[in-house]
C-alpha cells in the first residue's frame, strides 16, 4: 500500500524527506556506529544533536538570546501545571482566555494551584470564534491564551495587548506554521506532534529571568530553572524525538523558512475553505474571521452522511478525518507536512461525494 494522506490532529504527518533521512541513519548515525535511539544523552554526539536543534529553532522562530529553549516531556498537558507552579505566586491571580477544550483544561489545572480569572470565553457559541480579550489587570500574574484551537478550528489572528503583564501561550497546534514576534510572549510551550516532530518532546521557550520564580513546594522536575541550568539534560530526555525534531527544522530551513511555510499553509487552507464556502453539502463550523490554517472542521448536517463520507474517504487513502465528538462531522488537520496535493485530493473527493449525494437525493 502506498502512503496515505493523514489528516490526524496529532500525531500528524512528518515530511517525507525527514522520514527517509531518519531511515538511512537508523543503524548508524553519521558514522557513530549506533542509532540515536540507543546512544547516551550525555555523549558528545547527542549533545551536538540537541544543540543543533536549539540553534535551528532559535533561528527559524527568531527567538532572542534572552530566552531559553527547553526540550521537555509530558506534553502540553504537563505545562498546564508547570506554568502556574512557576509563574503564579500565592496571592496573585492568573487570567485565562477560554477558546476551546485545551484552553479550558489549562485553566482548570491552574485553578488547582492558585486563583484564576476567566477574562474571555467563546463557550457561548461552542468555541466557534475567538473572543475579544481585554487587557489584564495590572497586578495579574500572567494572561494565558491558546493560539490555535485544534478541535474547533479557530486561531488568534492578532494577539491580545497585555500591557506590562506576562503573556503565556500554548502554541501546540500552530507553532512553526507562520511568522510570530516572539518578543510578544514571556513563555510559549508546544507539544511537538503537530508541526515540530513526533510525540514525546515538548518545547518550552521562556524569558530567562522567569526561571527560578517557582513556588517552594514545586517538585524539582517541574522547575524551569533546573532545566535551564542543565540545558534540558537534567534527566534522560526523549532523545529520538529531539533528533527527528532537528531533522524537521532542517527541512523547514531548506525549503525557505517560515515565510515559505506560511505561504504554503495559506494556499492549502484557501483551497479547502473556498470549496467549503461554495459547497451545498459541506459547511465549515468556525467563524470565517477566526479560521485556523491548521485544523478545519466541517459537517454535512447528517450523521449518516458524515459516517459514509468518512468510510469512503478512508478507502481512498484520506485517513483520520473524523471530527472531535464536541463538534462532530469531519476535521482536516493540514499541518506543515501535509502537501498541497493532499488537500487537493481531499477536495476532489468531496466534490465527487457531493455530486453523488445530489443524484441520490
Amino acid at each position: 500500500m502506498g502512503r496515505v494522506y493523514n489528516f490526524s490532529a496529532g500525531p500528524s504527518m512528518l515530511p517525507e524527506p525527514v522520514l527517509r533521512k531518519a531511515a538511512a541513519e537508523m543503524l548508524d548515525y553519521q558514522g557513530s556506529g549506533q542509532s540515536v535511539m540507543e546512544m547516551s544523552h550525555r555523549s558528545p554526539v547527542f549533545e551536538e544533536i540537541i544543540q543543533e536543534a536549539e540553534s535551528l529553532l532559535r533561528e527559524l522562530l527568531g527567538v532572542p538570546e534572552s530566552y531559553a529553549i527547553l526540550f521537555l516531556q509530558g506534553g502540553a498537558s504537563l505545562q498546564f501545571s508547570m506554568v502556574p507552579l512557576n509563574l503564579l505566586p500565592e496571592g496573585k491571580t492568573a487570567e485565562y482566555a477560554e477558546t476551546g477544550h485545551w484552553a479550558v483544561k489549562a485553566a482548570e489545572e491552574a485553578a488547582r494551584y492558585g486563583k484564576i480569572k476567566i477574562s474571555a470565553s467563546s463557550k457561548d457559541k461552542n468555541f466557534s470564534y475567538i473572543p475579544k480579550v481585554p487587557v489584564p489587570a495590572s497586578d495579574a500574574a500572567y494572561l494565558h491564551i491558546t493560539t490555535n484551537n485544534t478541535i474547533y478550528g479557530t486561531r488568534f489572528t492578532r494577539f491580545p495587548d497585555t500591557g506590562t503583564v506576562l503573556l503565556v501561550a500554548d502554541m501546540s497546534s500552530n507553532i512553526l506554521s507562520e511568522p510570530v514576534d516572539m518578543n510578544r510572549f514571556s513563555l510559549v510551550y508546544a507539544g511537538a506532534q503537530k508541526n515540530l516532530g513526533p510525540a514525546g518532546v515538548t518545547v518550552v521557550i521562556l524569558r530567562k529571568e522567569l526561571a527560578g520564580k517557582h513556588r517552594a513546594s514545586t517538585p524539582t522536575m517541574l522547575r524551569y530553572d533546573i532545566h535551564v541550568e542543565n540545558n534540558s539534560l537534567y534527566n534522560t530526555p526523549p532523545c529520538y524525538s529531539i533528533y527527528i525534531l532537528k531533522l524537521v527544522l532542517e527541512e523547514v530551513k531548506r525549503i525557505g523558512g517560515l515565510a515559505e511555510v506560511y505561504r504554503r499553509n495559506l494556499e492549502k487552507a484557501k483551497v479547502l475553505y473556498d470549496f467549503l464556502d461554495d459547497s451545498h453539502l459541506f459547511h465549515g463550523t468556525a467563524e470565517p474571521a477566526d479560521r485556523s490554517l491548521m485544523n478545519i472542521p466541517f459537517v454535512t448536517g447528517s450523521k449518516e452522511k458524515d459516517a459514509l463520507f468518512l468510510k469512503e474517504a478512508e478507502e481512498k487513502g484520506l485517513v483520520n478525518l473524523k471530527g472531535h465528538r464536541s463538534v462532530g462531522g469531519m476535521r482536516a488537520s493540514i499541518y506543515n507536512a501535509m502537501p498541497l496535493e493532499g488537500v487537493q485530493a481531499l477536495v476532489n473527493f468531496m466534490k465527487k461525494f457531493e455530486a453523488k449525494q445530489g443524484k441520490e437525493a
